[in-house]
């Protein structure tokens, strides 16, 4: 049985009533349920007190690690949902590609793939390569009882930017030259991204995630028709391959105003949307059947209570009238964020949307 899916003669799950559920199908909430990227970690001084001394992609890989700095916003912030606390490369780094993710930098891939020899490195991710994760989630599950808890994984056309640039990139120069000039050996290379996510989403799910994200981080930086023809079969694999499983599955990337209809027809049951598109809008562009998520620009908490409060009201306003709202920020939480703002704003959208 799943997180979203409670079958006749079945027992529900300890999180199926929760209100993050319920918002994910669109049912009525008590209010309206909260929780925020990357919380798990950066602004929490906790957070930096247990992973001070240990390399980001070691700390991915201590199940009791993962589990306590995935606890931290929970108990701190009273966030209606937690975030499994990973990376989006550890499929990749679970699979022999030599990366690692440099501070201050981000991901950096030692050999960039830019050929078609170069796909032979993309094995196939089995539960083995991530028993680390399973354990964790193990330790979650129970930690957490009645608070759902999302998995996570990057979308292939991030993880492939990646993996072309070699690290971050401004202008994805590499990525779309490969994708305008190659389109085959593009397309191969997102379709074994895909199976490699849907693995590792998989796993995730089958430990216990009552949710899962998918980021497509730099997506944004395509045009819809671009998008339609060189990222959306391969999202749309990866949700499909999990959906027999029956947990909500939410769509996220930055920048992505114009391709939030597309994002929604990939196969995702939640949009998020970024502070660029108001929710009322962001509702319209991405049509009926499906739950929003966001969206307060991250920059508003460093801002006077009053403004955010005036903000965070804007977007509860403009939201009002959707059959399923998530209250999150547009992006993640931003390093130098006052943890006092976030566990504010948690109380604030509860205060203000109890019904």
């Amino acid at each position: 049985m799943s997180a979203n899916q409670s079958p006749a003669g079945k027992q529900p799950t300890a999180t199926y009533d929760s209100a993050f559920l319920r918002a994910c199908r669109r049912e009525p909430v008590p209010h309206t349920p909260v929780w925020f990227m990357r919380q798990a970690g950066r602004s929490l001084p906790e957070y930096l007190k247990v992973r001070e001394g240990i390399p980001m992609l070691e700390s991915c890989m201590r199940p009791e690690l993962v589990a306590e700095i995935t606890l931290q916003p929970v108990r701190r912030h009273g966030v209606d949902a937690a975030i499994y606390f990973s990376d989006i490369v550890v499929p990749l780094k679970a699979i022999g590609i030599d990366l690692d993710i440099k501070p201050g930098v981000g991901p950096v891939i030692e050999n960039p793939i830019r050929t078609r020899a170069d796909l032979e490195r993309l094995r196939d991710l089995t539960p083995e390569d991530v028993s680390y994760v399973t354990e964790a989630y193990g330790l979650l599950t129970r930690e957490l009882g009645a608070t759902p808890l999302i998995g996570f994984a990057g979308a292939p056309f991030t993880l492939a930017s990646y993996l072309v640039e070699g690290g971050p990139s401004r202008n994805h120069e590499h990525t779309k030259a490969l994708m305008y000039g190659d389109p085959q050996l593009w397309a191969d290379l997102l379709d074994r991204l895909a199976d490699i996510t849907a693995a590792f989403l998989k796993v995730q799910i089958e430990a216990g995630a009552s949710a899962v994200q998918l980021f497509d981080s730099w997506v944004g930086a395509l045009s819809p028709a671009d998008y339609r023809r060189s990222v959306m079969p391969a999202s749309s694999k990866v949700f499909e391959a999990i959906a027999g499983y029956g947990v909500p599955r939410i769509h996220f990337g930055v920048g992505t105003g114009e391709l939030l209809g597309l994002m929604g027809e990939a196969g995702a049951d939640v949009v998020g949307a970024d502070w660029r598109v108001p929710m009322d809008e962001a509702a319209r562009r991405v049509g009926p059947g499906k739950a929003l998520q966001g969206n307060l620009d991250p920059a508003v908490l460093f801002s006077t209570r009053q403004a955010v409060e005036t903000k965070t009201r804007e977007i509860l306003d403009a939201a009002a009238d959707l059959e399923g709202h998530i209250f999150n920020l547009g992006h993640g939480v931003l390093p130098a964020t006052e943890p006092d703002a976030l566990t504010r704003l948690v109380e604030y959208v509860h205060t203000r949307t109890a019904r």
